[in-house]
């Protein structure tokens, strides 16, 4: 058998299988919306390719050739698999499913967790999110994410960008036990004299309690018993009498709202502008991805792109 001339056109494969499966050119080219002479023209042009007759016709027939039998039976798995490929990306495209990759702070996990990501799952069971908790800023691209949760100071300027917290406010909390047995500090200065339960930053140096109070600002380099890298176990441990933390008040807020941990130096909270989810582009975004970004402008209505734009329509 002579080789092909050149490689068949995927419709040419579907051409020839919808011919086999319906022993009829007028049958076939109906569901493939052709006329009944551009599909022969098809099939002609594809066995010319090939060198070997595929199908014995007749003006009342049409069978496959002993070659032609040979031929489907080994395209049609193949032909089969390139259209269930298809369908999985349109399904992707369409309805929200697969696998959402997102890199972000322990915090941030900590704050999107109830109001974002439980809910999401409720309402789309067929996504997954694979979310990886870090300290150091990350190039997600590079990295395989979909998309980062990072301050809006740390968001690399050619990212589309889009609010998902609401503004943030930084408070120091501690235990009722804890501030039964030790003095209420009235002023940042006071926590010098306190078991702080520290953060340590991916550079390696601690984080500083930033206090405000309208003009007034006090950095504190906090000293304490704890230093962790993560930021549940620092709550837990601010929960279970330990120290005071220093937080963002919206990843406490059921243990504020039970008692479990109570607000100190009130008028001395920071606010800071909300996290921010970004992506690379609004292009082509999956169904999955879009129906994320929809469900954070419903939480937050008065979210906005920080960068380029997005149709997520």
């Amino acid at each position: 058998m002579p080789a092909p001339t050149s490689s068949p056109a995927l419709s040419e494969l579907i051409a020839v299988l919808k011919v086999a499966q319906n022993r009829s050119f007028r049958k076939a080219a109906a569901e493939l919306g052709l006329s009944t002479s551009a599909l022969s023209h098809a099939v002609s042009k594809l066995e010319k390719s090939l060198g070997v007759r595929l199908f014995h016709r007749t003006t009342r027939s049409v069978a496959p050739t002993e070659a032609g039998e040979q031929f489907l039976s080994k395209i049609a798995p193949a032909v089969a698999a390139i259209g269930a490929a298809v369908d999985d990306i349109d399904s992707q495209r369409t309805t929200p499913s697969g696998t959402i990759r997102l890199n972000m702070s322990a915090a941030a996990a900590h704050i999107l967790l109830g109001p974002i990501l439980l809910p999401y799952l409720a309402r789309y069971p067929n996504v997954v999110f694979d979310v990886v908790t870090e300290g150091k800023l990350v190039d997600i691209v590079a990295q395989g994410f979909d998309a980062g949760v990072r301050a809006a100071a740390s968001v690399p300027r050619d990212m589309i960008a889009i609010d998902c917290t609401p503004p943030l406010r930084w408070v120091a909390v501690a235990s009722v036990a804890y501030l039964t047995q030790y003095n209420v500090p009235s002023g940042p200065e006071d926590l010098k004299s306190h078991a702080c339960i520290s953060t340590r930053l991916p550079g390696g140096g601690l984080y500083s309690w930033e206090f405000n109070r309208g003009e007034d600002t006090v950095s504190i380099i906090p000293n304490g018993p704890l230093l962790f890298d993560n930021y549940t176990l620092m709550i837990a441990a601010a929960c279970a009498g330990v120290g005071i933390a220093w937080v963002n008040c919206e990843s406490v807020a059921s243990e504020l709202a039970d008692g479990r941990l109570v607000e100190i130096l009130v008028d001395w909270s920071l606010k800071e502008p909300p996290l921010q989810l970004y992506y690379p582009s609004s292009r082509q975004l999956p169904a999955a991805m879009r129906a994320l970004i929809c469900l954070i402008r419903e939480v937050y209505p008065k979210t906005w792109l920080s960068a380029g734009s997005a149709d997520v329509s």
